[in-house]
């Protein structure tokens, strides 16, 4: 490793350990803000467009929202990251979402848990650091709890097809090619 990346692999280590526990409580209450430009939905699959022209909001709250999301999206693999807006590693990985998001919007779907959040503050979040992908709000950390998470923010969960966690990943993705290879793998089932 060159030594000039052992800084940066150091920092997001510590930031990944560390990782984050708690809300911050703030009480933002601006629900009212312009909704965010959805990204074009040019040649995808219906399911997976229906998904994108949701991109940046938070489409519903708990268990009965996330799963009525999943059966929507039933046929297509379903990577689900979990974030929160006082999130230090949220906010470090949501570029590389971005990004993933774009790659592969033909072939996975993309949703988010905003756990143990603030409403305001999430959509505060969402239209500075916008991912590309719609999230369901779980303030009480259920939804993250039932798919075996909330020990650690971010989280990040990979979906088959038929709605089945193949893999969970606790802490932020260090890098976008890390990120990017997990979905490979889990997502799309390539292997090596």
């Amino acid at each position: 490793m060159p030594r000039t990346a052992l800084p940066a692999v150091l920092a997001v280590s510590a930031l990944t350990l560390a990782a984050c526990g708690g809300s911050s409580g703030s009480e933002s209450g601006d629900e009212g803000g312009p909704r965010p430009q959805a990204p074009s939905t040019a040649g995808l699959p219906p399911k997976l467009a229906a998904n994108v022209e949701d991109a940046d909001t938070l489409v519903g709250e708990g268990e009965d929202a996330f799963r009525k999301r999943l059966e929507k999206l039933r046929g297509h693999p379903v990577v689900v990251n979990q974030w929160a807006s006082w999130c230090d590693p949220c906010r470090f990985e949501i570029p590389f979402f971005r990004s993933m998001t774009a790659k592969y919007r033909k072939q996975v779907a993309f949703v988010g848990l905003d756990m143990q959040d603030d409403r305001g503050a999430a959509e505060d979040f969402m239209r500075e650091l916008p991912s590309g992908f719609p999230s369901i709000f779980d303030p009480d950390a259920s939804v993250t709890a039932s798919l075996g998470g909330g020990r650690s923010s971010p989280t990040t969960f990979f979906l088959d097809a038929n709605g089945e966690v193949v893999n969970l990943k606790i802490g932020a993705y260090a890098t976008e090619e890390l990120l990017d290879r997990d979905i490979e793998q889990f997502a799309l089932g390539k292997k090596g």
